[in-house]
């Protein structure tokens, strides 16, 4: 089903009666839609869609108060705060931050009017209404077609829906009524191999590969299972979910039987992208093997991927959340250019992802693969569209409510044999492929055709230009100003780039949400063994293939916080602002990735001598059992 979203504002008069006698005084008024006259005007129209075609439309309503809220999460979440760890559960969350009752019933009793249905989702932010796209075409005045733009075939309206003055004024805009989709995982599947090589270095690792680098098992140790905990992961594909159990018993994991649960959102999603959805569990569950797994499968569209956040997030049943699909700053920019996206469209996730850190819940995204250019790959450098070549970040880790994953490359070496050519990375570094340039060049790569595939490949991170300076931030060394290692050089438009004849190291001040935060290995050439079967045949084909990218990094962290929270059974809730103090104590269970230059960059962004932040890897990685520690002895320590 095609999804429409629409955000309202608060209403601030209750709407009763019939549209004859309540609104015959109301004059029409237009709401944004969010697809405006460059592509309205420049589409190709194939006709309406059938009149009885079934449709369904989100509403979303605006949190009220969220100043206050901010606050709210600001004091239940920073160490040492009277109300520490203080969670709403959902009901307290709705009474306190969602829209009144009457101010949902204006809606709805709209909608009646039209013989549109609908329910309200359970944090009163959400309404779903049901109905026939003739019946939506009344109640916003409006006719739903097919069209084509640039070769794309989506359908939507011509024209601004409009409504009465009285329901129009309570709404924000309209995000969806076409279904342009520009959301992708956060996966990168190890590139060919490397031509007659001899690699010496963790090319296909494991979960127990993860727990023996970054200090897991001393948490087994304490018993840490992950038992009566829920892993909630967030997901535009559908999956084999045999292929989890088939990968754990084959990595000799011990899991609890029956503890995957698939919630299809909206009817749940296709198979493009399977191989996300996959790893996201088998990570994430192999770490905690005795936790739940709720696996929310949503369409493919920026309305099915918020139905589905709302979903796992108002059901309040995971304790810790991951998501691993995204789209950049620049490519939401040019959509609200376009008018194919609402500028509120950011803030629609945001206000989800406020209500989540309210009620404890931890969320952890990707922060991205394509290093400090976070749009290269998304639209090519041949695309001519301003901005695509500039430094950006990637959406929604960009959120300063969601803990953004970063990358990192372990130690790896190798010779090869075909170009007689060596590369060595001698330690942990920030995830950036300018390790291989050379080897990119002597294969005769080096062309802007290829540039965006192997040369700006890396860890995302950098400033968001959407959201800006979180408390947490603020203050800690390294947040806010940079060291970068400038390799490439932009156009006027930042539309393309050049490379540069050497790098030069520049520093600099930034603004805005500084990403990520915390980082663990990601690249693909020292990336996880991933066990799947052909779309929908579980069985069919099994075997493994090697992948990486920040889409492990964030189901990783959701499986350790299941283990911390199964330890100490307790939320440790929003992540940020407790790991970032514990990144300023004396004993920080974080280790910054601070040197400087090419051996540890994402391809712009390097670390600073005597910081404990940077935009290439955030705080660093982590030691997990000190990591755990810090969040278990909190209470006791200031209270």
């Amino acid at each position: 089903m095609r999804k429409i979203i629409l955000i309202l504002a608060a209403a601030s008069t209750l709407l009763l009666g019939s549209i004859p006698t309540a609104f015959a005084d109301s004059p029409e008024k237009s709401v944004p839609q969010g697809v405006g006259s460059t592509i309205l005007q420049n589409s190709d129209y194939f006709g309406g869609v059938p009149a009885d075609t079934p449709e369904t439309v989100d509403i979303v309503m605006k949190i009220q108060d969220q100043g206050k809220l901010a606050q709210y999460i600001k004091y239940i979440t920073t160490p040492g705060s009277e109300n520490f760890r203080e969670y709403l559960g959902v009901d307290q969350f709705k009474k306190l931050f969602a829209p009144e009752p009457f101010k949902l019933k204006a809606v709805t009793e709209y909608l009646a009017h039209f013989g549109i249905k609908t329910s309200v989702h359970a944090n009163n932010l959400v309404i779903t209404a049901n109905g026939t796209a003739g019946q939506f075409n009344q109640a916003f005045n409006v006719v739903i077609q097919y069209a084509n733009y640039k070769g794309k075939d989506y359908h939507g309206t011509k024209t601004e829906p409009k409504v009465p003055s009285l329901v129009a004024d309570n709404i924000l805009c309209i995000l969806g009524l076409s279904n342009y989709s520009n959301l992708s995982s956060r996966a990168v599947k190890q590139p060919a191999a490397l031509d007659e090589s001899t690699p010496t270095g963790p090319l296909a690792l494991s979960p127990s590969d993860l727990i023996s680098k970054y200090n897991v098992k001393p948490l087994y140790d304490k018993g840490a299972t992950g038992a009566g905990q829920t892993i909630g992961i967030v997901t535009l594909a559908d999956f084999n979910v045999d292929d989890a159990y088939a990968f754990w018993n084959d990595q000799h994991i011990t899991v609890k039987p029956n503890r995957i649960t698939k919630v299809n959102v909206d009817g749940g999603s296709g198979w493009n992208g399977y191989d996300e959805t996959t790893l996201d569990v088998e990570q994430s569950g192999a770490l905690a093997p005795q936790a739940d797994i709720r696996v929310y499968v949503g369409p493919n569209s920026d309305t099915g991927f918020l139905d589905t956040f709302s979903t796992a997030i108002s059901e309040n049943i995971a304790q810790q959340v991951s998501v691993s699909w995204g789209e950049s700053e620049p490519a939401i920019n040019l959509f609200v250019q376009l008018q194919l996206e609402t500028p509120e469209y950011a803030q629609a996730f945001n206000q989800l992802f406020m209500e989540a850190a309210a009620q404890g819940i931890s969320m952890f995204a990707a922060s991205g693969d394509e290093g400090a250019y976070d749009a290269v790959r998304e639209f090519g450098l041949g695309s001519g569209i301003p901005g695509v070549a500039s430094l950006s970040v990637d959406n929604p880790a960009d959120s300063a409510y969601i803990t953004a994953a970063g990358g990192t490359t372990l130690p790896f070496h190798f010779h090869s044999n075909k170009y007689n050519y060596d590369v060595h990375n001698d330690q942990e570094r920030a995830w950036g492929w300018d390790y291989l340039y050379g080897y990119f060049d002597v294969r005769g790569l080096n062309n802007p055709i290829g540039w965006g595939d192997r040369y700006l490949v890396g860890g995302g991170g950098g400033f968001s230009k959407m959201f800006a300076t979180p408390w947490y931030q603020q203050g800690v060394s390294g947040v806010n100003t940079y060291t970068s290692t400038k390799q490439w050089t932009t156009n006027s438009d930042g539309s393309s780039l050049t490379r540069d004849a050497s790098p030069t190291i520049l520093t600099g001040t930034g603004t805005g949400r500084n990403m990520p935060d915390i980082s663990m290995n990601a690249d693909p050439y020292t990336g996880y063994k991933v066990l799947f079967s052909n779309p929908g045949t579980p069985g069919t084909n099994l075997g493994y293939a090697v992948y990486g990218g920040t889409s492990f990094v964030s189901p990783q962290l959701n499986g350790l916080s299941a283990l911390i929270n199964g330890l100490g059974n307790t939320r440790v809730g929003f992540w940020n602002p407790q790991i970032y103090s514990f990144a300023q104590g004396p004993n920080s269970p974080l280790h910054p990735l601070n040197t400087t230059g090419t051996s540890n960059d994402n391809g712009f962004y390097t670390g600073t001598a005597g910081t404990i932040y940077n935009q290439a890897t955030g705080l660093g990685t982590p030691d997990v059992e000190a990591l755990a520690n810090a969040f278990l002895n909190i209470k006791k320590d200031n209270k």
